[in-house]
């Protein structure tokens, strides 16, 4: 989601039904999403309050990483613009005062004296989860290492294409180029950029063993290339290309090709992924409908870092819509699977995390979590934590 990993998103869900890739970058069955809210923001949508947190029964366990993922979140908090419109950058300082000086074991009090709870629409929520991959991958193009894994390139720029009327120039302009003829133009799409359209120009920060691999890796945001020398190479996510998301899982779908019966794949990241390598060119083919491609840059640190610039923590960070939940607040998640209830903290974005009450949980890296993540498909209720006094503020009894 781009705004840092995006969090944009590869969760069953991203890949059945498109839309962080983020770490859900604009980059994480049967799933249907949620349909897009015809307001554009949580207040135009509609606030009510929601239970007490005291009622949540939040546990040591589960507040503790909040509170820490929650103090990282204060600097963004504190000065940036609430696109959501629930909050001022004011509305957060005191919280953020005591969050600095509380003790860890007793994160839950913090959350109740210091918070109230508010739902967003009716406040059901679906929630998938992601997490960071780690494929083979090689810094020089070698034998068994030929995917390439491009830097983003110089090229690649915002404006408005000519014969654009006034009327249509709102929000940010598309991502183009320019073209020979000097217009602005579409930049090279999927099936162009693999066909060798970047080729040659130095963009290529190392090379990926698995087209498969590398390609859900772009949907995740970031991950780590492991070489057979041992090495691990970071990746975060730079930038899109600005082409149209297409999910690779709801194609199959519409297809037949996922379901149960013959000839057919379960609907989970795994499933997809067997398809894949079952069917190498008609899986190719399958891809490129996918426009979107997402470009790395090379990460140092440990870790994956979200939207907001912080990193993102196993079972406490998740990705959201910014329009419906400000970035940086607690989010508690009543849920049907109960690993992905609790408390978390919206420090992430993604392509696929779009309208009120959709998230993505993040799990961490490895193949515990892979497995989580690949198989998250989560439905219940959201509330949105927001500091005392913001209801009154806002007028909302």
């Amino acid at each position: 989601m781009p705004g840092g990993l995006r969090t944009l998103a590869w969760l069953a869900a991203l890949l059945l039904i498109g839309g962080c890739a983020r770490l859900v970058p604009e980059a994480h069955g049967p799933l249907t999403t949620m349909p897009p809210s015809a307001a554009g923001t949580a207040i135009a949508l509609g606030v009510a309050p929601g239970p007490k947190l005291s009622s949540l029964d939040l546990t040591p366990g589960d507040a503790g990483p909040a509170l820490v993922s929650f103090i990282d979140s204060c600097p963004a908090l504190l000065a940036r613009t609430d696109s959501s419109g629930l909050t001022r950058a004011s509305d957060w300082r005191e919280a953020c005062t005591a969050a600095t000086q509380w003790e860890y074991r007793k994160a839950a009090k913090f959350f109740e004296i210091w918070f109230e709870t508010v739902k967003i629409g009716g406040g059901e929520a679906f929630a998938t989860g992601y997490y960071e991959p780690e494929i083979a991958g090689s810094r020089i193009r070698r034998r068994g290492f030929e995917v390439p894994v491009y830097g983003l390139p110089a090229d690649l720029l915002r404006a408005w294409p000519e014969g654009t009327p006034d009327s249509a120039r709102t929000g940010r302009p598309p991502l183009g180029r320019r073209a020979g003829d000097g217009s602005i133009v579409p930049y090279f799409d999927r099936a162009e950029i693999e066909d060798g359209a970047l080729a040659g120009k130095g963009l290529e920060i190392a090379w990926a063993a698995d087209p498969a691999d590398f390609y859900f890796l772009q949907i995740q945001g970031s991950g780590r290339l492991r070489t057979p020398e041992g090495e691990a190479i970071e990746l975060g996510y730079a930038g899109t290309n600005g082409r149209d998301y297409r999910s690779i899982g709801a194609l199959m779908r519409e297809r037949g090709l996922i379901g149960e019966g013959p000839g057919r794949y379960p609907g989970s990241m795994q499933g997809i992924v067997r398809y894949l390598r079952d069917h190498p060119q008609e899986g190719r083919a399958l891809m490129r409908e996918n426009r979107s491609y997402i470009f790395f840059r090379e990460r140092q640190g440990d870790g994956p870092v979200g939207a907001l610039g912080v990193p993102l923590r196993r079972e406490a960070s998740l990705a959201a819509d910014p329009q419906f939940a400000p970035l940086g607040a607690p989010v508690f998640l009543a849920l049907d699977h109960a690993r992905a209830g609790g408390l978390w903290v919206a420090q992430d974005t993604g392509g696929a995390i779009k309208g009120a009450n959709r998230f993505d949980t993040f799990w961490g890296a490895g193949d515990e979590a892979r497995e989580i993540a690949g198989g998250m498909q989560a439905r219940g209720q959201a509330y949105i934590l927001l500091p005392k006094g913001t209801l009154a503020r806002l007028g909302v009894q």
